[in-house]
């Protein structure tokens, strides 16, 4: 595989540290980048992806479409100059009721009053 397809990335985490620097080839798939993210994930953190379908990628502005690949998203990246492209990381765990619900009674009540009139 020529060098030149080959690009280096690191993922910059919701509190500023990074997983990475990875390189990649041009083929690689956004989702395939995600699937890195979940499993290398750091341990330790308050936030963390239970799956890939949790994980957003964002470069140049941009979220990253999971189909897409590398080589197809590199254009927005612009020219590295064999620098390393970084893509923010943004968690956002799926909405599952954890929550029980509470039952709430709407039945009218009656009211009773205890006073006295002299």
């Amino acid at each position: 595989m020529p060098e030149e397809d080959l690009v280096d990335i690191k993922f910059r985490l919701y509190d500023g540290s990074d997983i990475g620097p990875f390189r990649y080839s041009a083929t690689s798939t956004v989702d395939m980048l995600k699937q890195r993210i979940v499993s290398d994930w750091p341990k330790g953190k308050t936030i963390v992806p239970k799956a890939v379908n949790e994980v957003k990628l964002i470069s140049s502005g941009k979220i990253l479409e999971n189909d897409k690949t590398v080589g197809q998203c590199k254009v927005p990246f612009g020219d590295a100059a064999g620098g390393i492209i970084i893509m923010h990381v943004v968690v956002q765990p799926s909405l599952a009721k954890t929550k029980t619900e509470k039952k709430v009674d709407d039945s009218p009540r009656k009211i009773v009053c205890s006073c006295s009139i002299l």
